[in-house]
């Protein structure tokens, strides 16, 4: 990996979006909900939106840390599973990626 410190910028700023994303979905969670029934029952669909939404972020901001802990590891840009390089075009659609093309294909 030639450029880490650009892959960690990359990920430090999807990280904070992602927090600041999770935190509007939090307080949308936790606002109140309208009297009319027909009303809450599209308030409680939009919930469970938002909550998939929710939990897809903490996926992804899981795989985010670990990633900055490759960063730190010296290990970023390598395969978890196979030890090949992960290829550039893989880190700039996925820059958290643990896993080549090849291995993510068998998984």
């Amino acid at each position: 990996m030639t450029d880490l410190a650009g892959y960690k910028d990359i990920l430090l700023t999807r990280k904070r979006e992602l927090y600041h994303r999770l935190n509007r979905i939090e307080t949308d969670l936790d606002t109140l909900k309208s009297g009319d029934s027909a009303d809450r029952a599209i308030e409680r669909e939009n919930d469970e939106v938002l909550e998939e939404f929710g939990a897809t972020g903490l996926k992804e901001l899981k795989a985010i840390e670990a990633a900055l802990d490759r960063v730190a590891a010296g290990t970023f840009g390598t395969c978890a599973k196979c030890g090949n390089p992960i290829t550039l075009a893989r880190l700039a659609a996925v820059p958290h990626a643990a896993l080549c093309e090849e291995c993510i294909a068998q998984a």
